[in-house]
């Protein structure tokens, strides 16, 4: 009986531990999903429609920009960067739909591409008269794109990188791929950019953006650990749109 007790009190005591230690994930989780970095109050605009694009709430996780005048010359499903607010991503947007590229912002659960991999799934069919579609997103969001355009190679015509690279081996995939990255970039891993580079197509556009950091392709403001730019975010922006519409067009 002495060491039943004693064998029980123990697995008591397993229990206790296990439960704590459950516990302590728990919370460390919420708390890293709750710190994000929201967006600006300067997104507000580029939210609503004026006379270079159209901006439309498809659902509550979904965001479309479109050019107000003529057909879109191509269509780009976006994943916002980790742990980024996804409407930081609208001035972007609304400045390439204005250029005639028809723009989807896609939300991630808590802010998390790795969550939802599959979310362009079925967004292709709402907008049949685009031919040419690209995937695409910044840092997180970027690399998730990647993932997820290996498996549907078929249905996409490219691929957009902003401060991202591919795991996944995209080299013999023909998919025209343009990827921009800033100088001044000290969040993204460089080491592991250079190594992933040889999974993209040879004929990748590259650009580095002179002055540019990480967190400008978004309007989130300053983010931990990034470079301090060498000019404004409306700046970067511009330079990428441009790059984006030359590698379309």
């Amino acid at each position: 009986m002495e060491n039943d007790s004693k064998i029980l009190g123990k697995i008591k005591l397993v229990m206790i531990i296990l439960v704590c230690i459950l516990a302590a994930l728990v919370i460390a989780g919420i708390m890293y999903v709750r710190d994000y970095y929201p967006a600006e109050d300067m997104v507000l605009a580029a939210m609503a429609s004026d006379s270079g694009a159209t901006v439309e709430q498809i659902n509550d996780k979904t965001m479309v920009f479109l050019p107000a005048e003529g057909d879109p010359v191509a269509g780009l499903i976006f994943y916002p960067g980790g742990k980024v607010e996804y409407t930081a991503y609208a001035p972007l947007l609304h400045a390439l739909a204005q250029q005639g590229v028809l723009c989807v912002l896609v939300e991630m659960p808590f802010n998390l591409a790795v969550l939802d991999v599959d979310a362009a799934e079925g967004i292709q069919e709402k907008f049949p008269e685009i031919q040419d579609w690209y995937i695409g997103g910044h840092s997180l969001g970027g690399s998730m794109a990647a993932s997820y355009v290996a498996e549907h190679q078929k249905e996409y015509r490219g691929l957009v990188l902003l401060a991202a690279y591919s795991t996944e081996d995209l080299s013999g995939s023909g998919l025209k791929v343009v990827s921009i990255y800033g100088s001044k970039d000290e969040v993204m891993n460089m080491k592991k950019y250079q190594d992933n580079r040889s999974n993209l197509p040879g004929d990748t556009r590259e650009y580095v953006i002179e002055g540019g950091c990480h967190a400008q392709f978004g309007c989130y403001g300053v983010q931990e650990g990034d470079g301090i730019p060498a000019l404004s975010g409306e700046e970067q922006r511009s330079s990428t749109v441009r790059f984006i519409v030359d590698s379309i067009k």
